[in-house]
């Protein structure tokens, strides 16, 4: 018993660390998980949580019979599938290429010039989209203008939303998102390199046989943890992106959930796709984690 109360006081330093972490999950993340409840009720403000009646699975039948839940599913996946298959490589990539690099200062200017976007607000990024794009006042066109060509409509046409999306994505997290992948590779033995260097291989045998090893678990887990956002892919950026004219491809749950919910008062109504998109998510990191520990990989869990 002494040796326990021993050990407990000497850890006592490291539960206060871990004490705000706690804190935040226990009171923004599962304290919160009693709200679920609404989804199955016609939630009153007035009546309150307790009194509200309930209605069962109402709302979810509304969702799936609305006009635009197959619009809103198609372009919340296109988008997801653009972040997963495109962006999620390029910090991959990234941290590749600056592991090779070998003049320390180019590299630690690479870095830091790459990861600087990632403090910038979605509301400064796309108003300095707007100042670049925009088809009257936009920069671009401008220069356009005055070498006599026509105005390119960016910001207008639906074509040109999810390329721009990505484009925005890939600029201002990349940086940031490849310090977990330079932190996997700094943990490798060197004289693996070293003796790869003895046996005549090349630096792009080196990268492909140790250091994209070496990445494999990391990158497996941060797939499936990518997986369970499938459906939320960002509401400030996409609401601030969007206007009339691109709302067939821009138009996604999160900025349904805003309109129908906050701006329309259906706390309930909105509850119900808050908790079908969190459902979906669970399912794909819970089928992903299976397959990974099925083929003899480390999953999340």
């Amino acid at each position: 018993m002494s040796h326990t109360r021993k050990l407990l006081a000497r850890g006592i330093p490291l539960y206060l660390m871990i004490l705000p972490g706690l804190l935040y999950f226990l009171l923004f993340r599962y304290l919160p998980m009693g709200g679920i409840a609404i989804a199955f009720q016609e939630y009153d403000p007035f009546d309150g949580f307790w009194h509200s009646e309930w209605v069962g699975l109402e709302h979810f039948q509304r969702l799936f019979g609305e006009a635009d839940f197959w619009l809103l599913m198609r372009n919340t996946l296109v988008l997801s599938g653009l972040n997963l298959f495109l962006f999620f490589p390029a910090p991959i990539v990234l941290a590749l290429l600056l592991n090779e690099a070998r003049v320390k200062l180019f590299r630690k200017t690479v870095q830091t010039i790459t990861y600087m976007p990632h403090f910038l607000s979605w509301v400064v990024v796309v108003g300095m989209t707007v100042l670049l794009l925009s088809t009257q006042e936009g920069a671009l066109n401008k220069l356009f203008v005055s070498q006599g060509w026509e105005r390119l409509e960016v910001l207008t046409n639906p074509d040109y939303f999810r390329p721009l999306y990505l484009f925005q994505n890939i600029w201002k997290e990349t940086g940031w998102s490849a310090i977990i992948f330079l932190a996997a590779l700094a943990s490798v033995d060197p004289t693996l390199y070293e003796a790869a260097v003895v046996d005549g291989a090349s630096r792009w045998r080196q990268m492909l046989h140790i250091s994209l090893p070496a990445l494999k678990s990391v990158i497996l887990i941060m797939f499936i943890l990518r997986l369970g956002q499938v459906m939320d892919i960002g509401f400030e950026h996409i609401l601030l992106m969007q206007n009339s004219l691109n709302l067939d491809v821009s138009d996604v749950f999160d900025t349904y959930v805003y309109r129908t919910g906050i701006l329309s008062g259906q706390y309930s109504y909105t509850t119900a796709v808050g908790l079908f998109k969190s459902v979906i998510g669970l399912a794909l990191v819970i089928a992903a984690n299976t397959i990974a520990k099925r083929l003899g990989e480390d999953g999340v869990y």
